[in-house]
């Protein structure tokens, strides 16, 4: 798969132009992706110099994008006539709608191909099958 990452507020904490803390198991779970030969691109709205100090911040921790705000490398230049839109299967932001799911359940969910439905599923469904009471049903239940 082409996974589209975020840097602010999904790698690291969200301290912009600054870089925030890393949000713990934010690299090892790319790292693990890219050695199960996904291919990430940097996605960012980061640009100049402190775009380069997020790539350099991934680099001096062993995580290293197939490319930066493009689809390819070869994508550079002031004068590249591509469409900013990128072309990922999957797209990693916490501007997701219901915010960043924990790095776990990211891993769990690309490395299994699940649907956010099918991992809501999961989560909510004891192991006999039945679904489990949500806050209001066990509240009102």
């Amino acid at each position: 798969m082409t996974i589209a990452v975020d840097f602010d507020g999904t790698i690291v904490e969200h301290k912009y132009p600054a870089i925030g803390k890393e949000i713990p198991f934010a690299i090892d779970t790319l790292k693990r992706l890219q050695q199960e030969r996904h291919r990430l691109i940097l996605w960012s709205v980061r640009e100049g110099k402190l775009l380069e100090e997020a790539v350099e911040f991934c680099r001096e921790r062993g995580l290293e994008f197939y490319a930066v705000n493009s689809n390819h490398p070869e994508e550079k230049g002031e004068h590249v006539h591509y469409s900013r839109k990128l072309k990922a299967d999957v797209f990693i932001d916490d501007r997701n709608v219901g915010g960043l799911p924990d790095w776990g359940m990211i891993y769990e969910m690309i490395h299994e191909n699940l649907t956010a439905e099918q991992m809501w599923e999961r989560i909510f469904t004891s192991e006999d099958g039945r679904k489990k009471k949500g806050f209001f049903g066990k509240l009102f239940g």
